[in-house]
C-alpha cells in the first residue's frame, strides 16, 4: 500500500491505544531501544521476536540520524497495522518535531509540509509507556511527576508531563530534580526512587541517552540503545511476564 494509506490505517489503530499500554501477565516480552533509521536493527528484531510466546515494545526515535529512517518507520507502522496485539511503538523525542523542534533532523528535513503534517498527527498518537504486573516500567526518556501511573492516560501531547517522558535525562547524581540542560529535563536518583515507589514499579527500560550508563539507581534503571547509529553495539531487553522482577539481574540484557 502506499504511504498515506499505510499513515491512516496506522492511525485510526494507535487512536484505539491508550497512553498507557498494560502487557499481559503472560509470555515474555522484548524492549527495544532507538532504532534512529537503522532498518536492518528493526527487521533483525522482528525476525528472531515476532512470534509466541513474545510481545515487542519499541521505546521511540525511529527516524533521524541513520540512513534509512523512511524504510525504518514504514516497515515499522506496517508491521504493526498487521501485528496490532504482538507489536507496540512509543513514542521517543524524535517523534514530537512538530511539537518541539531540536537537530540534526535529517528524516523531517526531507518531507514536505504535508508529508510533516501527516507523520506528526501520526505521531502524536503513540503511546507513552508501557507496564507490566510483574514490575515493569518502560518509556522513552524519564518518569513524569504524577499522582499515579494510570494518569499517563490522560497526557497531553506536547504537555510537561510528555516533555518528561520523551526529553528527561536520568544522571548518575542523588539529586532529585536538576533542571534542565539543553532542553533536557534531568533527574537524580531521588527523583527515581520517589516515582518509582509512587508508581510501585521495581525496574524502568528506557533509551534516550546514548552515552548514559546501562545501568544506574540500584540496577533499576537500564538504558538500551538499539541502532548502528550511536554505537557498535545494539542491545536490547528481554523479560519474563510471569516472573518475579527487581533489577536488571532479573532479565536478558541481549544484542542483537
Amino acid at each position: 500500500m502506499d504511504w498515506e494509506t499505510l499513515l491512516d490505517r496506522a492511525a485510526g489503530l494507535l487512536e484505539q491505544e491508550p497512553r498507557l499500554i498494560r502487557l499481559p501477565a503472560r509470555g515474555k516480552v522484548v524492549f527495544v531501544g532507538d532504532t534512529h533509521g537503522d532498518f536492518n536493527a528493526s527487521e533483525e528484531v522482528l525476525h528472531r521476536y515476532l512470534k509466541r510466546p513474545y510481545s515487542i515494545v519499541f521505546l521511540g526515535d525511529y527516524v533521524d540520524r541513520g540512513d534509512q529512517s523512511e524504510e525504518n518507520i514504514l516497515y515499522l507502522l506496517q508491521q504493526k497495522v498487521e501485528h496490532p496485539e504482538e507489536i507496540f511503538l512509543l513514542a521517543g523525542n524524535h517523534e514530537g518535531f512538530m511539537e518541539k523542534q531540536f537537530h540534526p533532523v535529517d528524516f523531517w528535513e526531507s518531507l514536505s509540509m504535508m508529508e510533516k503534517r501527516a507523520y506528526g498527527h501520526l505521531f502524536s498518537r503513540f503511546p507513552l509507556a508501557v507496564t507490566s504486573s510483574n514490575g515493569i516500567l518502560a518509556l522513552h526518556g524519564a518518569l513524569p511527576d504524577l499522582d499515579s501511573l494510570e494518569k499517563i492516560d490522560g497526557i497531553e501531547w506536547g504537555d510537561p508531563h510528555w516533555d518528561r517522558i520523551v526529553w528527561g535525562d536520568f544522571v548518575e547524581h542523588e539529586g532529585d530534580e536538576l533542571g534542565d540542560w539543553e532542553g533536557r529535563p534531568r533527574f537524580g536518583r531521588g527523583y527515581f526512587d520517589r516515582m518509582m515507589e509512587r508508581y510501585g514499579k521495581m525496574i524502568l527500560v528506557r533509551s534516550h541517552q546514548p552515552y548514559s550508563p546501562p545501568l544506574m539507581f540500584g540496577k533499576r534503571c537500564i538504558t538500551i540503545l538499539t541502532s548502528y547509529a550511536y554505537l557498535p553495539v545494539r542491545t536490547i531487553i528481554i523479560a519474563d511476564l510471569e516472573k518475579e522482577i527487581r533489577s536488571a539481574e532479573d532479565v536478558n540484557l541481549a544484542r542483537i
